[in-house]
């Protein structure tokens, strides 16, 4: 992080509609559309994590009008996944824009897993789940489960408890640097 000019610098890869709309406009903004395009049949699961995410990220740092997903970024340029083809940006991002979370975190809300504080706790609330016969899955997609979609959903509220630390330039305890951006400004682009 660079403390002096209030910036940290972040990796992503992205598709060439999205460097046109930079090219073109400057800034780009993600939409559903977008994630329901790339991850066709799996959409649904991404897209209740990422509306989830987009929910409590914004009390975190006030998306633009026009923000409704946001971006993945990475602390290091080997977690940036560009089998999808896309391009390999290095950006210099300030702070005030991103918001910070252990990627390993969010792997585990992805595949729409609890986020408890410790192992225990979550051994039990899966045990919990196998004697009723119901997954993870069936709980988060569908409107049977309210309670324990509920217990899921709050748990994940653990994801930015490392946000201020991070924001603040101490990545000591986390598994690997992540962040979120509302969008993402032709400016920031180093190369």
């Amino acid at each position: 992080m660079d403390h002096a000019h209030h910036t940290v610098r972040l990796y992503t890869a992205q598709a060439s509609p999205v460097l046109a709309a930079m090219e073109r406009d400057g800034v780009c903004f993600n939409r559903a559309e977008y994630v329901e395009r790339k991850y066709a049949e799996s959409s649904a699961i991404f897209l209740t994590a990422y509306r989830w995410f987009a929910a409590q990220a914004a009390k975190r740092v006030h998306p633009p009008v026009e923000g409704i997903l946001p971006y993945w970024v990475f602390g290091e340029k080997y977690s940036v996944d560009t089998s999808g083809g896309g391009t390999l940006l290095t950006l210099d991002v300030p702070r005030e824009e991103a918001v910070f979370f252990d990627l390993y975190d969010w792997q585990k809300i992805l595949c729409l897993k609890p986020l408890f504080a410790d192992a225990a706790a979550e051994r039990a609330f899966m045990g919990d789940l196998r004697e009723r016969g119901v997954t993870v899955e069936q709980v988060m997609l569908s409107a049977f489960y309210p309670e324990l979609k509920a217990e899921i959903m709050k748990s994940w509220e653990r994801l930015f408890r490392h946000h201020e630390a991070i924001k603040a330039g101490n990545t000591a305890d986390i598994g690997g640097l992540q962040a979120a951006l509302w969008c993402i400004k032709k400016d920031w682009i180093v190369e």
